[in-house]
Formats: C-alpha cells, sequence, structure tokens
C-alpha cells in the first residue's frame, strides 16, 4: 500500500492557505446580523458563570441551539480573552479540521487528488463565509462532513474504527446543531444503499452501519449534554426540539419563508468559484450511474455517486422546508467540491477536458469558468463603495477591477487549454480567489464595520458616557440590539416593548425619532449626543424620573 502520510510541503500551503482564508483578519469588523452576537454572549454568561449546561442570554435560558458552539467560544474566552475574534475561533478552527480530513481522507483513498479536494473546498465562497462567522454552521457542517467521510471510509476499507469516529462526529455534529445532521446523515445513507440495485446489498449496507459499539459512542457523546439541560430547564424539550426543529421546519414561524427554488441559486454562489466543474462531475456522474447501473458500485466511481447524494439530499430537503436560511445547506457544499476533485482525477493528464460537444462547445465550459473566478475581484477591489453605497459606481475604479478581471479571465482560460489542463485548475483559480479575499478584508473591513456592525454603535456610546450606563434602543433592527448587549455586555432595554428604564440611560433610535421619543418619555430631558449616519441612528442621553 502506498504511503498515506502527508507531505511537509502539502501541510504548509495547507497551513498557509486555511490560515489566510479562516483566520486572517477575523477581527477586521465586528460581529454582524443577529446570530453572531447573540451566540458570543451566550458563550461569555455562561463562562461568567462557569456553567456549562445551561445557555443564558441576559441571564435567561436560551435554548434554542446545542451546546457545541458555546463550549468551543468559552474555550477562547478563556485562552484570549472576550472579543468577537475569538467568538469566530471555533468556526474557523472547525473549518480546519472538516479541511485536515478531507485531506487524509483523500491522501488515503483517493491518492492524488488529496490538495484539490482539500484546496478547492477551502476556496469555496460558503466555507469562507461561514468559517469566518460565530455561528453554529460550520461547527455542524464540518463535523458532519467527517463524519461522512469515517463512513466511507469504513465502506471502503471494512475497518471499524473508521466507523466509530463516523458516529462520534455525528454524534459532535448533533451538539452543534441538533438531531438535523443524524436526519442527513440517515437519508444520504439510505439513498445510497437503495441505489445498490438489490435487497441483500441495501441490507449489507444498513446492517453494517447500525454497529452497537458505535450507536453507544454517539449516545455518549450526546447525551450527557441533552439529559443535564432537560433536568435543569424542564421547558428545553419544548423549546429546542417542538419549536426550533419541527415547527421551524414545518411552518414559518420564525418569518424566514422562501420559495422552492431558493436553495439552487445559493448552493451555486456557495460553491463559487468551482460552480461550472461541478456541474459538469455531476452530469458526468449522473450518465455513469444511469449508464452502468450496478457495476458503479463495483469500482471506485461509486464514490462520485456517494458524493451527488451528499449534495443532493441536503438542498432537496430543505427546499422543502417552511423556514429556508443560507446556512442551512452548508453540509452539502463541501461534497461539490470534492466532486470537482473527483472529476479532475478522472480527467487529468489528458490536456483539456473532454466535455461533450463540438470545440466551441466544449471551450465554452473553460470560458466560463475562468469568468466566473476572475470576475470576482470586481467586487472585492470595490467592496467599499458597494457595502456603503449598495451599487456598482462607475468611474476609473470600475474600469481598472473590469480590465483586471479580464486578464484573470484571459489567463486562467489559455491555462486550462494548455496542455496540463485540468491539472493546473486549482492554482489557476485560487490566484483570484486568494486576491479577492484579501482585497475584501483589506478594503471592506472598515466600511461592513460602520455600515453593519454595532461595534461602531458601542464605540459610539461610549465616547458619551460611562460603560456601565444603562441602553435602551428605539425602533432599531435587532442585529443593534443584540450587538449592543455584547459589546456593552449589559441587557439592552426596548421602547417597542415598552421597556423604558426608570433612571437615567443612554438610547440608540431610529434617524428622525426625536417627535416620537418625546410622546414616550413625556417631561423627562432628552439629549441628542451623537449621530451614525451609516446606520442611520441617533444616540440620546435620557434623564431619569
Amino acid at each position: 500500500m502506498p504511503d498515506s502520510r502527508p507531505s511537509r510541503s502539502d501541510l504548509l500551503v495547507l497551513a498557509v492557505l486555511c490560515g489566510f482564508f479562516f483566520f486572517y483578519g477575523l477581527g477586521a469588523f465586528g460581529l454582524v446580523g443577529a446570530d453572531e452576537p447573540r451566540y458570543a454572549q451566550v458563550a461569555r454568561e455562561m463562562l461568567e458563570r462557569h456553567d456549562w449546561i445551561t445557555p443564558t442570554l441576559g441571564h435567561i435560558p436560551w435554548l434554542e441551539k446545542p451546546v457545541l458552539l458555546y463550549w468551543e467560544q468559552m474555550i477562547a474566552y478563556s485562552i484570549f480573552g472576550v472579543s468577537d475574534w475569538a467568538a469566530r475561533l471555533p468556526s474557523a478552527f472547525s473549518a480546519t479540521m472538516m479541511i485536515a480530513a478531507i485531506y487524509l481522507f483523500l491522501r488515503r483513498f483517493r491518492r492524488g487528488s488529496e490538495m484539490d479536494g482539500a484546496l478547492m473546498t477551502a476556496s469555496s465562497a460558503a466555507v469562507i463565509g461561514f468559517a469566518r462567522a460565530a455561528a453554529t454552521d460550520m461547527p455542524l457542517a464540518a463535523n458532519f462532513s467527517i463524519a461522512m467521510l469515517a463512513w466511507y471510509a469504513w465502506r471502503e476499507s471494512g475497518e471499524r474504527r473508521w466507523l466509530l469516529a463516523c458516529y462520534v462526529f455525528l454524534g459532535l455534529a448533533t451538539l452543534a446543531k441538533g438531531p438535523v445532521g443524524v436526519g442527513l446523515f440517515g437519508m444520504i445513507i439510505l439513498a445510497f444503499a437503495a441505489a445498490q440495485g438489490s435487497w441483500r446489498r441495501f441490507q449489507e449496507v444498513i446492517a453494517g452501519t447500525l454497529w452497537w459499539p458505535g450507536i453507544a459512542a454517539f449516545l455518549a457523546v450526546t447525551l450527557p449534554w441533552f439529559i443535564a439541560v432537560q433536568l435543569r430547564n424542564p421547558e428545553f424539550f419544548r423549546v429546542f426540539i417542538l419549536e426550533h426543529n419541527l415547527a421551524r421546519f414545518g411552518t414559518n414561524l420564525y418569518r424566514h419563508q422562501e420559495p422552492f427554488w431558493y436553495f439552487v441559486p445559493v448552493a451555486l454562489i456557495g460553491l463559487l468559484p468551482w460552480i461550472v466543474f461541478v456541474v459538469a462531475s455531476a452530469i458526468e456522474t449522473a450518465r455513469g450511474w444511469r449508464g452502468e447501473g450496478k457495476a458503479i458500485f463495483e469500482s471506485e466511481d461509486s464514490f462520485d455517486v456517494f458524493l451527488l447524494l451528499w449534495l443532493l439530499i441536503p438542498i432537496v430537503f430543505f427546499s422543502i422546508s417552511q423556514s429556508k436560511l443560507p446556512g442551512y445547506i452548508l453540509p452539502a457544499l463541501p461534497a461539490g467540491a470534492l466532486l470537482v476533485a473527483s472529476f479532475v482525477r478522472h480527467h487529468s493528464g489528458s490536456g483539456e477536458p473532454d466535455f461533450s460537444g463540438t470545440a466551441s462547445h466544449r471551450r465554452m465550459p473553460l470560458f466560463l469558468h475562468a469568468f466566473l473566478a476572475a470576475i470576482l475581484v470586481v467586487p472585492a477591489v470595490l467592496i467599499r463603495y458597494l457595502v456603503l453605497v449598495q451599487r456598482l459606481p462607475w468611474g476609473i475604479g470600475t474600469v481598472i477591477a473590469c480590465l483586471l478581471a479580464l486578464v484573470f479571465t484571459v489567463s486562467i482560460f489559455l491555462t486550462l487549454r494548455s496542455r496540463y489542463g485540468l491539472g493546473l485548475l486549482r492554482v489557476a483559480t485560487l490566484v483570484p480567489v486568494v486576491l479577492a479575499v484579501g482585497l475584501i478584508l483589506r478594503l471592506g473591513g472598515a466600511a461592513l464595520d460602520e455600515e453593519d456592525s454595532a461595534r461602531t454603535v458601542a464605540a459610539g456610546l461610549a465616547k458619551s458616557a460611562p460603560v456601565s450606563m444603562p441602553v435602551a434602543v428605539f425602533q432599531v433592527n435587532r442585529q443593534t440590539e443584540y450587538g449592543l448587549h455584547f459589546y456593552r455586555n449589559q441587557p439592552v432595554s426596548s421602547y417597542d416593548r415598552g421597556e423604558i428604564p426608570a433612571v437615567a440611560h443612554l438610547l440608540v433610535a431610529k434617524e428622525g425619532s426625536q417627535h416620537d421619543l418625546g410622546r414616550l418619555i413625556g417631561s423627562r430631558n432628552l439629549k441628542l449626543v451623537g449621530l451614525n449616519g451609516a446606520q442611520h441612528l441617533e444616540y440620546y442621553r435620557v434623564s431619569g424620573r
């Protein structure tokens, strides 16, 4: 058997690129959205109470999600101190572990495609984005992906240690976001078993998977916390299982309704810049499956069928859901990048890839891939303007960005048409991706901070009054409210909910709210102390009663 130990040069490249994609500039902009500051604050409160069981927000039990992310954030806070970038470290670490697992799996079972698989996954838009978010999506996706690879490693090698690892990581995926990981795993394995084409093979796959020591390992990972949190919080089952799993899937309770086809464009965007080759490899796999039938499961091409099911089933499943958010299908997307790596492995050494059709038709996918990879530099160069003005400007900057994209398009296209063909796909594509990520962080970090994060709001309030002074909000979005909760480490009252503090306090209100505020506070003194033009907010100091 060939040596499966990783090479030092591979490890160095992976370390540098994972460090750049996932860790570099984690604090370039503050926490954004409602979830990031909320999760970051939950972990801080658990750490302050030295409580590893009950998540709380504002010292009230917060039972929407399981505990793995909070545990990881607590560890990061203990080592590096409480900060927004430390809150994001668990996702960056999870993404790195996933890339390492992909590399090691392919090195062992699909030698020659390990760097393609690892770096194509690492450079996918959704992986980079969610690896930088203080959210539960990446811990789920990473542990789920490792579990899937471990299961296939068991199927191919017959070694039970891989199946044991599968159950352990499936348990961690459950601690990351709940039973959805187990559900997706079950659907994919059932579909793969059914695709074997005979009842005997179906039974063999299912019977082999349902291994009691593995199930015991899964329960050992998950049950202690689930039992402990239920005993401390009798409402946990209702809140977590019934409301935030079943009701979220079956109803529009949380107002995240989107059309049925919503996850198709989300998946395509998430797989940038590899979309063209994901589609090409998926079509090739489907055709081979249909043409060879049962025989495909007697060759290594069955791995491609496994990847295709892994990619498609979560997209179809969550398309049925009445509640849709982009992060839901993140666990499926590594399979898309792995399909591309398998496609390259099958066609490497053959020069230009053999797409069907005439010569001009075969060149079109190469050009489209080159264009999609290169065009990323345009919004990256103009990121500050796009964030602050939210439209593409016309001027010298746009011209330069488009010319740069044109140069990359031509360069990548000619590279792929050379005699080395797909052998240079990864290298040629990564150049504009690395440049785009660097530009977004370098040029866009401050703009994103200014436009979308409560970090700048908290900094503005700190100039107006002591940090200990209570804060309230009026007609602002949830991300501002939750962001202030984290950055000031104090509960935030809401005038909209009738929570008007009796003591003197700071108030963050929507721009132009002074007349409405006067009616709410009556004779109390209202003094304007600051403005935030980018977020259309006004800061007031309100006297006590």
